[in-house]
Formats: structure tokens, C-alpha cells, sequence
């Protein structure tokens, strides 16, 4: 990664680490109809958004980023809800979320951040304050873990990867596939356990040693047992893990963004495709 890079705010939590662990649904159509959505709604509010940097052309127009608006599951601190205003009970909402000192440094409206594993677009944009306003719709709120948000909670957060950027995580979008519950927490000094269930239909993609995204957090696979009605695996988190992100709070029962590894599910679907063409079935196997 490029020393000069405009995400270095904080060496604690740049992109230069090398720990895995430190961790969008990106809907594609929500980040977009979300800004139609609620256009009239923002344009009525008081609040005036801060100017754009022209100095960089806009990630719509096409810039350094790359072009899928990738994360890396590299998780670069802690932010906070500030606001949270209900348009609409389970249909629209906004936030507006306080990020570290700096950390919002070049962004742009339009741009897309990764809340919780979730890509969402910032409409709004104050970076003397380091804050920024995210809208959120239906399909945003059915799928994933930010509407249970409220004002002083706090989420994972990465901006998007650039080209030249490290992957020290694994390739994440940002398109949350589920959400799993944690079912245990296993604690030592120096090391913690959580056992996570999900659904089967994505506990498939879910394998020993593998990678999975939790609350935008790249994660290794510990063990994976499949059962009846759900899946269940673990993973196994770092000191360091604890103290950049939000997982070292979660309890019994919380629940948490889940975002598969692309390219083993590219993989089971390809041969379970073969297979049934096949007439043979993958639990076969």
C-alpha cells in the first residue's frame, strides 16, 4: 500500500497490518435507490452537506478505486451512531455515524463504506467533524443487523480498497449473505472462542480453515459442524482483533453480518450444478 494514502489515518489501524482478523451487504440497487428514495427527504433537512473535494474525480465518474468497490475484510476501527432518524418503520432510515479523527479524510458523497460488513453510500459528508449520513432501505434492513443499531452504538468500519492497496484480509464486497447468532464465548487471557449458527442454505459455503467474513471482520474457520436445521462454526480472535473491533463485546445471542467467501461459493455451486446434471446430489459426496 502506498505510504500516501489518504485511509492511513491512524497507524494503529491502516491497512499496512498483516493480521487477518480485523475485519458490503452491498446491495447494489439499495445504495442506489436509496439515494432516489430519500432525495426529497434529505434535500428538506437543514443540515448542509460538506463541500465535495474537486480535487478527486467522484467514485460514480470513476476513480483510483476499484471499480467493484472491493473491502478487504480489514477492519480499520470502531464507529458510533450519532443520530438515527425512522422514516419509515422496517422500510427507510438514516444514520449519522461519528468516525475517528481523520477518518473521513477524501471521502466523498457517493462514496461507499463498510458498516458492519454492510456497504452503504455516504449522502452526507462532514469531515471537519469526521461524521457522515447513511441511508437505509428495505432490503438493507431485512438482511442485516444495522437496523437493531441505535444512537451510541458502535460498528465495524473500512473504506474501499484502492488499487495497490494490501489485501491482508480476503476479497469482501460487502453483499451480507445472512445473519448468524452467536451461541457461545469461550474467553482465556489472551485468546477468545465464538461459536457462531447460520442457516444452511449459506452454512454450505462454510468450511474448516476457510474464510468468512463476520461483521465485515476477515475471519479464519476454526471447526464447522453441520447440523438438521442449522450450521455452526467458530472462530478464534487475536488480542489485537478484540481491541480494534467490535467483537470483543459480543455476547450470548447477539447477532452478526455474515458474508461468505466468493469464491468458495463459486466453487460449491459450480460442482453442485455438474452434479445434479449428474443426477447426483453434493451431501452424496
Amino acid at each position: 500500500m502506498s505510504l500516501s494514502s489518504p485511509y492511513r489515518f491512524d497507524s494503529s489501524s491502516s491497512r499496512s497490518t498483516t493480521s487477518r482478523s480485523r475485519g458490503r451487504s452491498h446491495f447494489g440497487a439499495s445504495c442506489l435507490a436509496s439515494s432516489v428514495f430519500l432525495a426529497s427527504w434529505r434535500t428538506s433537512r437543514s443540515r448542509t452537506p460538506a463541500p465535495r473535494n474537486r480535487n478527486r474525480s467522484s467514485h460514480a465518474r470513476g476513480s483510483s478505486r476499484l471499480t467493484t468497490c472491493v473491502f478487504t475484510g480489514i477492519v480499520q476501527g470502531k464507529t458510533s451512531v450519532i443520530s438515527k432518524d425512522v422514516i419509515k418503520e422496517n422500510e427507510a432510515m438514516a444514520f449519522r455515524m461519528q468516525f475517528p479523527k481523520g477518518a473521513t479524510e477524501n471521502l466523498q458523497v457517493g462514496a461507499s463504506v463498510a458498516i458492519n460488513g454492510t456497504c452503504l453510500t455516504a449522502v452526507e459528508i462532514d469531515q471537519e467533524n469526521d461524521t457522515a449520513r447513511f441511508d437505509l432501505i428495505i432490503e438493507t434492513l431485512r438482511a442485516t443487523n444495522l437496523g437493531k443499531l441505535d444512537v451510541g452504538s458502535e460498528a465495524n468500519f473500512e473504506r474501499a480498497a484502492r488499487i495497490g492497496d494490501e489485501i491482508g484480509g480476503h476479497n469482501v464486497s460487502g453483499h451480507v449473505n445472512c445473519v448468524a447468532q452467536l451461541e457461545s464465548v469461550e474467553a482465556t487471557d489472551e485468546n477468545r472462542r465464538l461459536l457462531f449458527s447460520l442457516p444452511k442454505d449459506v452454512g454450505r459455503y462454510v468450511f474448516a480453515k476457510g474464510f468468512v467474513a463476520v461483521d465485515g471482520c476477515s475471519l479464519t474457520v476454526g471447526e464447522v459442524e453441520r447440523g438438521d436445521e442449522r450450521d455452526s462454526f467458530s472462530v478464534y480472535l487475536i488480542p489485537e482483533t478484540l481491541r480494534v473491533t467490535t467483537l470483543g463485546g459480543y455476547t450470548h445471542g447477539d447477532a452478526v453480518n455474515i458474508e461468505a467467501d466468493a469464491s468458495t461459493v463459486a466453487v460449491v455451486e459450480t460442482v453442485a450444478r455438474v452434479l445434479a446434471e449428474k443426477n447426483l446430489e453434493l451431501s452424496s459426496l
